[in-house]
Formats: structure tokens, C-alpha cells, sequence
């Protein structure tokens, strides 16, 4: 059995999502799961940012908003008198329950419960439509089977047994529609996975059943050598390994999430980039194994921010970096790259929420120097860390730009540098030269 994902713009309008039931329709064993049609998660965070300030009326024009676009896609999507009304009512009866959220009170448990509405609503539209065209199928919601554990980590064993009860029921299927990006709590509240989840999903349910091989559908082609919007002669990568991916994906290659590969690696599944638009294209695939040497690809992470502490108080003293490094976590802030020497630690962060609080703390440590508005780009390949020569390779393609940071040794797979966002095109068109 496969597990085939589809994100936001390969169901994003009523032909798109034709054109997905088109593409499953091939006889194969396989779970489908879906993402929230596009740009629909990020209007729900909207509703839910309006209702979080108490702005209730503001909150309802979306509603109304997104409802009345919903609408509009039944009446494309579905042909009878039957189906459409069908749409109709789910329609209805997810954005009352979201008005029935315009209360005084409203918590991060309202929020999360309003978030995964998307999902909800996009995969019954698309159940419906391949009841409607008689094409066998069975909806299995995720919110039966999806589950994280008390350190929001997926609880695997309660997912494999759940999932296969629910699978068991219908032995005759072979097309199943979930999911993605939602799950439950221990608490049995409603959670998600994060932005970019369904990706996450598609791993952990492929891992849950043993799938022959997990296919993740965007609307581009896999990776490629450099970013195509800045690289115009980026090349696609038909194959790479489960670490050179996973090093792209966290460094800001936006066709993967980053935690969607662990899953699969650890259970040794091949994953499988595909393009709804263009389904003739090989895409990319990932599998356990390396094929090629030397630089594959770059990627690039904006919003990047560095902060540097300088004290004498660290040479030759135990114990500095941990009491920096404790300031972080307790922000619940992860660090991208760190950099050290006798007096100075410099540390890169993606996530500016607590930045006052991280500065006014480290700042008990000695001096404090934050620079915003960087980006990390990194170089993969490999074991570029035990080739010859690519590290020089790298610094000569970037002699023209000042460069912030640097990260090598860290991995076999990733060398990272952090330089001003404003040279990031120059400096990966530079790069993308060495592939």
C-alpha cells in the first residue's frame, strides 16, 4: 500500500481537485491525504487572531469570507441536484460550528479546534465527489487514529494500532481518504502538527503501515539544485538521500517539512516528490542511499537572527555555554547554528518571539550584540566534510560577500554560512556555479 499526500495547491480549486481524483484512480492500494485547500489555513488563523483580540465582528467578515468561497466551490465541484446539496450542508454546518466560537473566552484549545476545520472540510468535499463518479472509496478520519504524546511527539504505537483497526473494517478498499496536519492530544483535545504537517502525517501514517512508499504531491517537481526563483539554471535532483533531504528541507527547500523525513528513514521507506500539474515529471526520490558525489544543492533560511555574547568571564571557564544555552530553552527557543571562541559565542535563531526576554537574560552573561535580517544558506551534498577541496570551493564562489557565520563539521552532509539577506541571490546563483 502507498500513502500519497496532497498539499494546499494540488486541491486548491474544484479542478484541481478533478484532476487529484484523476490521478489516485488507478487501482492501486493507497491512503490519500489531504491538506486544507489553499490559503485556507491561513485565513482560519486570521478568524482565530481576530477572536483572540476580541474583535468578533472582524472575525465574522472572514467567516463570511471564506464560507462564501466554499459555496463557490461546490457548485463547481459537484454536478447533481444531491452532491451539491450534500456540499452545501457541510459547508453550513463547519462555519456555524466556527461562529459558535465567538465567545469571551476563547484558548489556544478553541484555536486549534477552528485550525483544523481545513482539513475536515477539503477532505469530505473530496470523498464526495468520488462517491459522486463512483469511485470506491472510504473516509477514515485522522482525529481516530492521529495522536502526539505529552512531549508533542507522534505516539506511534497508538497510531499503527488505531490506524489498522480503522483500515480493517473496509477489506475490500483500496482507496482510503484522511487527513493530514490534524491529530488529537493525550488529553483527547484537538492538536496539529504544525505548519507544513500533512507532510509529517504522510511519514507517520506510511511508517504506521509499512508503506511500500510514501508520495508527497506539491505543485513543483521535487528539489532542485538552487531555488528556480532566483537560480534560472537550477537543475531538478532526481534522487537524494534521506540526510541531504532532510538538511535541504530544514534549511529552507519549502517543498518538504522539515520532520517529514525522520519518519520514513527510520523505517526505511522511499519517499517520493511529485507535481500535481506536471504528474509526467520523474520528481524527486529519496531513499536511504546516496547517488553522486560532491555539491547537490542549496538552500536558503530568511528571517534569520544572530546574537553574539562577549564576556571575559568564559575563558577557561566550565559551565558558560550551558548557562547560555539554558536561557534558549528556557524561551522554548531552538538555535539554527552556534559558533565559539575564547571570549564570544554567537548563536542564530528563527524565531524573534521572546528576543527581548533571550537579550535581557544573556545580558547577565556579558555584552550582547543582535544583528536581524540574515539568512543562512547552506550547501549540500554528500560527505562534502570528507571531500577534497569543497570547502575552498565554497569560500572562493563567496569571496565577494561578507560573510557572518559559518557552520562546517556539524554534518557530513551541510555547510552553512550566514550572510546579509540582501546578498542571498547573488550568493546562491555563485554557488549554484559549483554544481
Amino acid at each position: 500500500m502507498k500513502v500519497l499526500k496532497f498539499g494546499g495547491t494540488s486541491i486548491g480549486t474544484a479542478d484541481r481537485m478533478k484532476n487529484v481524483a484523476s490521478l489516485i484512480n488507478n487501482g492501486e492500494e493507497k491512503i490519500v491525504i489531504l491538506s486544507a485547500m489553499s490559503g485556507t489555513t491561513n485565513m482560519l488563523y486570521k478568524i482565530s487572531e481576530e477572536l483572540e483580540n476580541k474583535e468578533s465582528q472582524n472575525a465574522n467578515k472572514f467567516v463570511d469570507q471564506l464560507e462564501e468561497n466554499y459555496r463557490k466551490v461546490v457548485q463547481e465541484l459537484f454536478t447533481s441536484p444531491e452532491f451539491n446539496n450534500r456540499g452545501l450542508e457541510l459547508i453550513k454546518y463547519h462555519f456555524n460550528y466556527i461562529r459558535s466560537f465567538m465567545i469571551d473566552i476563547f484558548t489556544i484549545k478553541e484555536k486549534r479546534t477552528i485550525l483544523a476545520q481545513g482539513e475536515l472540510i477539503s477532505s469530505v468535499l473530496f470523498y464526495n465527489y468520488l462517491l459522486e463518479n463512483n469511485m470506491e472509496s472510504k473516509l477514515i478520519p485522522a482525529l481516530n487514529f492521529m495522536r502526539i504524546d505529552n512531549n508533542l511527539e507522534p505516539d506511534n504505537y497508538y497510531i499503527k494500532e488505531n490506524l489498522n483497526r480503522e483500515l480493517k473494517q473496509y477489506p475490500d478498499c483500496k482507496t482510503f481518504i484522511t487527513q493530514g496536519y490534524i491529530c488529537r492530544n493525550m488529553f483527547g483535545e484537538i492538536e496539529n502538527l504544525k505548519r507544513g504537517g500533512s507532510d509529517y502525517s504522510a511519514s507517520i501514517i506510511g511508517r504506521a503501515i509499512n508503506a511500500e512508499e510514501i508520495q508527497i504531491w506539491t505543485d513543483v517537481s521535487g528539489f532542485y539544485s538552487g531555488d528556480p526563483r532566483y537560480v534560472n539554471n537550477a537543475k531538478p535532483l532526481p534522487r537524494l538521500s534521506f540526510d541531504e533531504a532532510a538538511e535541504l528541507a530544514y534549511f529552507g527547500a519549502k517543498i518538504l517539512h522539515p520532520s517529514s523525513v525522520l519518519p520514513a528513514k527510520l523505517a526505511n521507506i522511499q519517499v517520493r516528490l511529485k507535481n500535481t500539474l506536471k504528474p509526467g515529471d520523474p520528481g524527486t526520490l529519496i531513499t536511504s542511499k546516496s547517488f553522486g558525489k560532491g555539491i547537490k544543492a542549496t538552500a536558503a533560511k530568511d528571517g534569520i537572527t544572530a546574537i553574539k555574547i562577549k564576556s571575559g568571564r568564559m575563558l577557561l571557564a566550565y559551565g558558560f555555554i550551558r548557562k547560555v544555552f539554558e536561557v534558549f530553552e528556557r524561551y522554548k527557543t531552538s538555535i539554527d547554528m552556534t559558533t565559539t571562541s575564547e571570549i564570544a559565542v554567537s548563536i542564530t535563531i528563527d524565531d524573534k518571539t521572546y528576543l527581548k526576554g533571550i537579550v535581557n537574560d544573556l545580558q547577565l552573561y556579558g555584552n550582547v550584540e543582535v544583528n536581524e535580517n540574515m539568512t543562512i544558506v547552506c550547501v549540500v551534498g554528500d560527505n562534502i566534510l570528507e571531500q577534497k577541496g569543497y570547502i575552498n570551493k565554497v569560500f572562493d564562489a563567496l569571496e565577494n560577500f561578507s560573510i557572518r557565520m559559518i557552520s562546517y563539521g556539524g554534518s557530513r552532509h551541510n555547510i552553512s554560512i550566514l550572510i546579509n539577506s540582501e546578498d542571498k541571490k547573488e550568493a546562491l546563483i555563485a554557488l549554484n556555479n559549483l554544481i
